[in-house]
């Protein structure tokens, strides 16, 4: 890896934050960078290379080796530091439970919707002044379409629950009888944080189980989800490709939420 000073930062239009199982995305030639931000400091270093003719930044939502549980995760600190690298652009993969037998191992879906049942962390920049942000469709509609690609699942709600422990059989039929299609301990706040930013964000959702309460069984283990990421995990690389290469030049007008408002700060 090739590591550069804050003072001289290369820059990327869009990002890619890895989620469980997915550690890096370019070879060992990537530039590295290491940043600071006013929320500390992300998950690891930066990777930035090209990739379908664009320059793309990748970091690794967990950590290099998972040394980040999803209530651990400094969120701000690491959409923070995409954006000071100029980054207007987020895509998401992460594992996710399915809470239907219509998706099964192996779908990836690109979800619509999202369902915040988290607490207790930081998941917003505006600690001070009053900045209400539009947030009804929490995803990129241009960023979800660059996603769809072929094979693919179009929309679905998304439940993202604390963590770091799989729901009770209980909790993953309720979830299941809202119409709730998902279930991830990730997903919220980076979607509000980019919004924040004025980031365009789409979540690219692997399926590696069914959740407790749809499936009888022992219920969700954590070596079972990695297994099936691995065996997805090239496929969804190739996904994640092929969505860059069909996002479009600049972030799109809906994703800019600001515009008339006074902010506490400014952006980076």
């Amino acid at each position: 890896m090739v590591e550069h000073s804050v003072s001289h930062l290369p820059t990327a239009d869009i990002a890619v934050i890895g989620g469980s199982g997915f550690y890096s995305f370019f070879d060992e030639n990537a530039a590295e960078i290491t940043i600071d931000t006013p929320y500390g400091s992300p998950t690891a270093p930066i990777t930035v290379d090209e990739v379908e003719g664009k320059r793309v930044a990748f970091l690794p939502r967990h950590g290099v080796h998972h040394e980040f549980a999803p209530h651990t995760i400094p969120y701000r600190a690491n959409m923070w530091a995409l954006r000071v690298l100029g980054v207007r652009q987020v895509f998401a993969p992460s594992t996710t439970g399915s809470l239907t037998t219509e998706l099964l191992h192996g779908s990836m879906v690109i979800p619509d919707q999202l369902v915040d049942r988290t607490s207790g962390r930081k998941q917003t920049y505006f600690d001070t002044g009053t900045v209400h942000v539009q947030f009804a469709d929490p995803f990129c509609p241009v960023l979800r379409k660059a996603a769809l690609q072929p094979g693919t699942v179009d929309g679905g709600v998304l439940v993202v629950i604390e963590g770091p422990r799989f729901s009770t059989r209980a909790e993953s039929l309720w979830f299941a009888r809202q119409g709730w299609s998902l279930v991830n301990m990730t997903g919220h706040p980076e979607a509000v944080l980019a919004r924040e930013l004025e980031m365009c964000y789409a979540a690219i959702a692997l399926v590696t189980d069914l959740d407790a309460g749809i499936e009888v069984g022992e219920g969700v283990r954590a070596a079972d989800v990695l297994a099936e990421v691995d065996r997805n995990l090239e496929s969804l690389k190739a996904l994640v490709r092929s969505a860059i290469a069909a996002a479009p030049a600049a972030a799109c007008d809906t994703c800019r939420v600001h515009e008339g408002v006074t902010l506490p700060f400014e952006l980076p």
